[in-house]
Parts: structure tokens; C-alpha cells; sequence
């Protein structure tokens, strides 16, 4: 898939699969924005990348960041083709009853509010376009219940529905919005998982995680036409058709 001349802006992108995408993506010839609440990190991924990258410190639980963000994507690249929401944070881990209703709360403003506000910052400017691509990332956890993952679950399971909304509406205007379930990665997100001890996703062995750049690759893939009979759904990289059609196994 060649991006040349294509600009994709990733949330979350100072580490695991958000700065993979950045790599995958800028070796498709894409400019790549890099958004994260890490100043450094995103930095540091910048400066590797090179001057088809730039690093937009951003909170995108924010909507006037994110904004913004957009805005200097514009002024940098002049488009913003691709949005990857990708941001998203698991910790407090907590049964509910016990769980604290701000950190609770600001998992929500993350995972849900962040993907609204990427979403709401970018749709005019992809409309004017006429086209662009959201991808999402999701998780079964929008599927199924988890212990002491009410926060999280309850999030992607609204994101999941926030991108079939952007394709009820706006698949008219050339918008596709797919997301990705990637199942469990070796991602910091892990040993956060891990390191909290309840229910069995925190008993797998790191082996049993995919690298995260499989997801970034499917990312990429996703922006292909290969993948537009998926648009307004979910795909799963447990899924081994998929698999191979992105050329993992």
C-alpha cells in the first residue's frame, strides 16, 4: 500500500502500537502526525522518522487539543487522510464496587471522549476532502465482560458504535470507518494487565501476545481497498483470513 502523499494523523502514538503505526506508515511514504501526551517520546519518533513526521503534544480528552492538532496537521501537510484512534488507557483495574468514579471517569474521557473528539476534529476536514479513512482501535472486551474491566469494556464497546454511527452518516461522503480488534499485544498495556493478577488475560504468557507491529500493519492494510467491504465494522486479528490477507502468516 503506498501512501505517498497521504497524511495520517495516530493518537497515542508514543509507544506500542501507535508508534509502530508511525514506522509502518512512514515506510509507506505517508506524513505521519504524532499525537500523545509523552512530549518526548513523540519527539524522539519524530526525529527517527524524519521530515515527514512531526509530534503534536495532545491530550485527546480535550477537544480543543485535538483540534488544533488538526489544524497544525493542515498547516504542516495540508490534509489529514487517515485517522487512527488509537490512544486509550486500561489502569485503574478495578472491580466496580470498589472502583474510584473519577479514575473511572477519566478512563472514559480517554477512550471514548478521545475517539469522539478525533473523529469530531477531523470530519469536516475529510468531508471537504470528499474522503478519508477512521480506524479505530477496539478490543473484545467490547464484546464480552471482563473482571474488573468495566471501564474498559464499557469504552470500546461505545467506540465500537461511535464507528458505525461515522458510517451510517457519512459513508455517503466517501468516509470509511473500520475498526480493529487486535486481540492481546506485548504492549505496556500488558504488564499493566498482568501485573494486576485478576482474571485469566492477566495469567497469559508473554509469548502468547502478538508484536505490536502486526496491528500496524493491518492499519495499513485497512487503508487499502482490499479491506472496504469491512467499512462501518470491526475486524479481528484472531481472525486467520484476515491474517492473511495482511501477510502475517
Amino acid at each position: 500500500m503506498d501512501m505517498t502523499g497521504k497524511t495520517v494523523m495516530i493518537t497515542g502514538a508514543s509507544r506500542g502500537i501507535g508508534a509502530e503505526a508511525a514506522r509502518v506508515f512512514a515506510e509507506a511514504n505517508a506524513n505521519v502526525v504524532l499525537l500523545a501526551r509523552s512530549q518526548d517520546a513523540i519527539a524522539d519518533l519524530a526525529g527517527e522518522i524524519g521530515k515527514t513526521a512531526i509530534a503534536i503534544p495532545c491530550n485527546v480528552a480535550r477537544f480543543g487539543e485535538m483540534s488544533s492538532a488538526v489544524e497544525t496537521a493542515l498547516g504542516a501537510f495540508g490534509s489529514v487522510d487517515v485517522l487512527i484512534n488509537n490512544a486509550g488507557v486500561i489502569e485503574p483495574i478495578s472491580h466496580l464496587a470498589t472502583s474510584d468514579p473519577d479514575e473511572w471517569g477519566q478512563v472514559i474521557d480517554i477512550n471514548l471522549k478521545g475517539v469522539y473528539n478525533g473523529m469530531r476534529a477531523v470530519l469536516p476536514v475529510m468531508k471537504n476532502a470528499k474522503g478519508g479513512t477512521i480506524l479505530t482501535i477496539s478490543s473484545g472486551a467490547a464484546h464480552h465482560a471482563i473482571e474488573a474491566w468495566s471501564h474498559y469494556c464499557a469504552s470500546k464497546a461505545a467506540v465500537n458504535m461511535l464507528g458505525r454511527s461515522v458510517h451510517l452518516e457519512e459513508a455517503s461522503n466517501g468516509i470509511r470507518a473500520i475498526g480493529l480488534s487486535p486481540g492481546t499485544v506485548a504492549t505496556k498495556m500488558q504488564r499493566e494487565i498482568k501485573a494486576s493478577g485478576i482474571n485469566p488475560i492477566s495469567m497469559l504468557a508473554w509469548e502468547d501476545h502478538i508484536p505490536a507491529d502486526w496491528p500496524a500493519r493491518t492499519l495499513l492494510w485497512m487503508c487499502s481497498p482490499a479491506a472496504d467491504k469491512f467499512c462501518g465494522e470491526e475486524i479481528s486479528l484472531r481472525d486467520d483470513d484476515i491474517r492473511k490477507a495482511v501477510g502475517l502468516i
